[in-house]
């Protein structure tokens, strides 16, 4: 496992709570059982996991395995969409630089996610 700095670890959780406001905020703006709704609420799940596995919370006992092995889709789904978006935009702009950041993000969260559910593969 990849060991991270306090520094990274930080921004980590601070993208991860940014990115759960964002999305509760926009939320009610999708109707209920449409994809748009589905894929939020599925994000939203995947990152609370995120923000327990980063902050080293209690939280984490309150998820299964399941809940873990599926909040990796959407994490790679972000990953990769932001990868994508990325590099539209040249190294140094605001917007590659807010990619680069988000990506960071979610590849810790990945990570712990992933180490997570190996420790715990025998439950």
């Amino acid at each position: 496992m990849q060991e991270h700095s306090k520094d990274e670890i930080s921004r980590a959780l601070q993208v991860v709570i940014s990115t759960i406001n964002n999305c509760e905020n926009i939320m009610p703006k999708f109707a209920e059982r449409t994809s748009q709704h589905t894929l939020l609420k599925n994000r939203i799940k995947a990152m609370y996991i995120s923000k327990a596995l980063i902050g080293n919370e209690d939280e984490i006992c309150k998820y299964t395995k399941d809940d873990f092995i599926e909040a990796l889709n959407p994490v790679k789904s972000i990953i990769s969409k932001c990868e994508k978006a990325q590099i539209k935009f040249d190294s140094g702009t605001p917007q590659h630089t807010r990619f680069k950041t988000l990506i960071d993000a979610m590849y810790i969260s990945k990570q712990l996610i992933t180490v997570h559910i190996t420790e715990n593969e025998s439950i």
